[in-house]
C-alpha cells in the first residue's frame, strides 16, 4: 500500500461496523435507476466496489411517488421491488465494497404534478407548483423515510444517506425561503427542522443502531433566506442527538446562481465550510465537491478540515482511482475535469450518464476493451484526444500501434483548451493520455506530415484518420485586415490582443474566448478570488452564505461577443454550465449581440448591421471563433485505395471542438479492432 496517503488510506471505526478508507463515492444518479433489471447499475458499482472505495451511495431513490424526481423514476416502497436493490448489494458485497443507498425526496424539485412542498411555492427550474402538505402528508412522508430506509435494510443495505441539502424537501422544510407555514412546522427554526429530525428519529427506530445513517446537511444554501452559520450548527448537533452515524456536507441549491461543482470552481473550494463542523457535533464530516485527485482529499485530511471525502464524478473518471492511489500509481488516474458534458448534461436531458474522459462509465457491459486475438499493426493519423483516445486503447488490447502527429506535441485542441481560465483541469486528460501511451508502448511520430503514398506503401493492417479540425474563416469583406486574429493563434499565446475586441462567434470557443481574455488562470484558481467573484459569504454570517453587496472588479478590456443567429448566446452550451459561461462574461460587462450581419473589417474596426441599423466596432483585434471544419482530405485521398480504413473525431464531424464525441468515437472503434 502506498505510504503517500496515509490519511486518506487509513480505517474509519463507526464502532459497528469499518470503513477501509476515508473514500466516499458520493451520490450521483446515472440513469440507470429506471432500469427493470438492475444489472448494468450492479455491474457499475461492482467495479467502483473492486477499484477500492470504502463506501458507495447511490443515486436518489424516492420514499414515495409524491418524492420521485419525474413519473416512474426510482423509487423504494414494497417488498418487490426490494429484489432488483439485492442485485446491487451483492454485487458490491462480493467485491469486498459497502453501499448506502440515498433517500432522496425532490419536493417542489420534482419534474410532475404531484410534486409536495412546506408551502406552495414554485421553484424556478420547474413547471409544476407543489402542494403545500398537509399534517397527514408530513406525518406520512415521515414513515414513508422509515419505510424506505428498512426496505433498504433488508435489500442488504449497509447504510442511507437522508438527503437533506441541495434545495430538496427536507432542506424546503428547514430554510425560511421555502417554509412560510405557521404552524409547528413553520416559523421558528426549531420548528422548520422538525421535520428532518423527525425523520432521522424514525428511520433510527426502524433499522436499529448497527446501520449507517448518513445525513446530508446543506452548509451553504446560497440563496436568499437559507440557513445562518449558527443555524447549521445547531441543526448538526440535534441531527447527533437523534442518532445519525456521518455527517456530510452539501452545497449549494440547484436553483442558485452560483456555480459550486464546474469546472472553473478551484478544487476543495468547499473544505473550509465543511471544517466549520469540527467542534461542534463528534460525528465523522465528509468533505464534497471538486475534489478529484488522491493529493487534494488527502491535504483536506491532513489538514483536519474533515474525516472522509466525497468523490461522485471522479469515479465516473475512474473506477480504480483509490485503488491506483494504494498501488502507487496516481499518474494513472485517468481524473475527472469536471466538465459536466457526459454526466449532468445528459442526465438533465433524460439521458444515461456517462463521463468525457471514460466512456466506459455506465457503459461497463456494452463497451470493454478485452485483449485481442490477432494482434494488428495499426497507425493512426493524428494525435488529438480521437487519435489519443484510440491508440491508446488499441495498444492496451495487445495490438501494434504508431501515432503520426503534424505538429510538435500531442493533443491536438487539447492543447489550447488547457489554457482558457477555469479549464485547467485539461492538463490532466493530456498528461493521463501520455502515460497511457508510455504503459503501452505506443510509438509517437511527431512532426510528421504523412500523405496518401506514404500509407499506401506501408501496408499497415488498420489505417485510422484522425487529422481533426481547423478554425473555420467566414466570408468578411476585410478578412485578412492586421485587426483579424485567429482563436488557435491567441490562447497559445502567438499573438497579442487589444484593449477592445470583437468576438465573431458566440459557440463555446466565443465564450472561452470571452474568459481568457477577461480572467487570470492564476487568481481565479485562488479560492477567495472565487468567493468574491461570485459573492459567497464565506462566514455564512449571512442567510444561506451569500454577499449583500456583491462588487465586481472593473474588467481589463472591452469586448463585444458577436453571433449571426438570432436569441440568447451561448444556447449551444452546456445545459448545466452554460449559464454559468454566460454569467461570467456578464459579471465583466461584455456586449453580446445577436442577429448580427458583418459588413466589413478596416482600420475603423468591424462593420456590422443590426435590425437594419449600422454599427462600426471601434475595437483593436477581431477574433475569429466562428466554428471548425473537418480536416479529412487525406481520407479522401485513401478512400477505396486501402482497406481497413476509418475516420473518427474532428475529422470525420466538426463538432464545436467536442472532445466528448472524439474520445468516445476512438475508444468505440478501438474496442472493435
Amino acid at each position: 500500500m502506498s505510504q503517500q496517503y496515509p490519511h486518506l488510506l487509513s480505517e474509519l471505526d463507526l464502532g459497528f461496523t469499518k470503513l477501509k478508507n476515508r473514500v466516499i463515492m458520493g451520490s450521483m444518479h446515472l440513469g440507470l435507476e429506471e432500469d427493470k433489471d438492475f444489472s448494468k447499475l450492479a455491474t457499475f458499482y461492482k467495479e467502483r466496489a473492486e477499484g477500492g472505495v470504502g463506501l458507495i451511495v447511490t443515486g436518489g431513490i424516492a420514499p414515495d411517488i409524491f418524492g420521485w424526481t419525474k413519473p416512474f423514476s426510482a423509487k423504494l416502497t414494497n417488498q418487490r421491488e426490494v429484489q432488483k436493490h439485492r442485485q446491487v448489494t451483492s454485487a458490491v458485497h462480493d467485491a469486498g465494497g459497502k453501499i448506502a443507498m440515498q433517500i432522496l425526496h425532490t419536493g417542489r424539485y420534482g419534474f410532475h404534478p404531484l410534486i409536495l412542498g412546506p408551502s406552495k411555492i414554485q421553484s424556478p427550474i420547474t413547471p409544476f407548483k407543489p402542494h403545500a402538505m398537509s399534517e397527514f402528508f408530513i406525518k406520512m412522508t415521515i414513515n414513508h423515510y422509515a419505510r424506505c430506509a428498512k426496505l433498504a435494510k433488508n435489500a442488504g443495505y449497509d447504510g442511507v444517506e437522508i438527503m437533506g441539502s441541495e434545495g430538496y424537501l427536507i432542506n424546503q422544510f428547514i430554510a425560511k425561503k421555502t417554509n412560510q407555514r405557521t404552524d409547528g412546522w413553520g416559523g421558528s427554526f426549531e420548528n422548520r427542522i422538525k421535520f428532518a429530525l423527525d425523520i432521522v428519529r424514525k428511520v433510527k427506530a426502524s433499522v436499529g443502531n448497527e446501520f449507517i445513517i448518513i445525513f446530508r446537511l446543506s452548509m451553504l444554501d446560497l440563496v436568499e433566506d437559507g440557513s445562518t452559520i449558527d443555524e447549521v450548527l445547531q441543526l448538526a448537533c440535534e441531527l447527533e442527538n437523534a442518532g445519525v452515524t456521518i455527517i456530510s456536507t452539501g452545497i449549494g441549491w440547484h436553483e442558485a446562481r452560483v456555480p459550486t461543482i464546474a469546472t472553473s470552481i478551484p478544487r476543495a473550494a468547499f473544505a473550509q465550510i465543511t471544517e466549520k463542523l469540527r467542534g461542534a457535533v463528534n460525528l465523522p464530516i465528509v468533505a464534497v465537491n471538486r475534489i478529484n485527485t488522491p493529493e487534494v482529499a488527502e491535504d483536506i485530511l491532513a489538514k483536519n478540515q474533515a474525516d472522509l471525502v466525497a468523490m461522485a464524478r471522479p469515479m465516473l473518471a475512474d473506477s480504480h482511482l483509490v485503488q491506483k492511489a494504494m498501488d502507487g500509481k496516481a499518474d494513472e488516474i485517468n481524473t475527472c475535469i469536471a466538465c459536466n458534458q457526459a454526466c449532468l448534461d445528459h442526465l438533465f436531458k433524460g439521458q444515461k450518464a456517462s463521463c468525457l474522459v471514460n466512456p466506459r462509465a455506465v457503459q461497463e457491459m456494452e463497451l470493454n476493451y478485452l485483449p485481442t486475438q490477432l494482434v494488428k499493426n495499426i497507425a493512426v493519423i493524428g494525435g488529438g484526444v480521437a487519435g489519443i483516445s484510440c491508440a491508446t486503447i488499441l495498444a492496451s488490447r495487445g495490438h501494434k500501434v504508431t501515432i503520426y502527429e503534424a505538429k510538435d506535441k500531442l493533443g491536438g485542441q487539447f492543447n489550447l483548451a488547457k489554457n482558457i481560465p477555469g479549464k485547467e483541469e485539461f492538463k490532466e486528460t493530456l498528461r493521463y493520455f501520455n502515460k497511457q501511451i508510455e504503459l503501452h508502448n505506443v510509438l509517437v511520430k511527431l512532426n510528421a506530415n504523412i500523405d496518401a503514398d506514404y500509407l499506401q506503401k506501408a501496408n499497415y493492417d488498420e489505417v485510422v484518420i484522425a487529422t481533426g479540425v481547423l478554425p473555420r474563416v467566414p466570408n468578411i469583406d476585410g478578412i485578412s485586415h492586421r485587426k483579424v486574429l485567429h482563436y488557435p493563434d491567441v490562447l497559445s499565446g502567438k499573438v497579442a490582443v487589444g484593449e477592445k475586441v470583437a468576438i465573431i462567434g458566440a459557440g463555446g470557443i466565443g465564450f472561452d474566448m470571452g474568459e481568457f481574455l477577461l480572467y487570470d488562470s492564476e487568481e481565479m484558481l485562488k479560492i477567495d478570488n472565487y468567493y468574491q467573484e461570485w459573492g459567497i459569504d464565506a462566514s455564512i454570517k449571512h442567510a444561506g452564505g451569500l454577499l449583500p453587496n456583491q462588487v465586481h472588479e472593473a474588467p481589463i478590456r472591452e469586448i463585444y461577443l458577436l453571433q449571426r443567429k438570432e436569441g440568447k448566446l451561448g444556447a449551444g452550451l452546456g445545459k448545466t454550465t452554460g449559464w454559468i459561461h454566460r454569467a461570467s462574461l456578464k459579471n465583466k460587462n461584455v456586449k453580446m449581440l445577436a442577429g448580427v450581419t458583418y459588413r466589413k473589417i478596416d482600420d475603423d474596426g468591424l462593420h456590422i448591421t443590426i435590425a437594419d441599423k449600422e454599427y462600426t466596432l471601434d475595437v483593436d483585434n477581431v477574433v475569429l471563433c466562428a466554428g471548425q471544419e473537418s480536416v479529412n482530405q487525406l481520407y479522401k485521398d485513401l478512400d477505396g485505395k486501402i482497406d481497413n480504413l476509418h475516420l473518427i473525431g474532428g475529422a470525420h464531424i466538426a463538432k464545436e471542438l467536442d472532445a466528448k464525441f472524439a474520445i468516445r468515437e476512438g475508444a468505440e472503434l478501438a474496442a472493435k479492432l
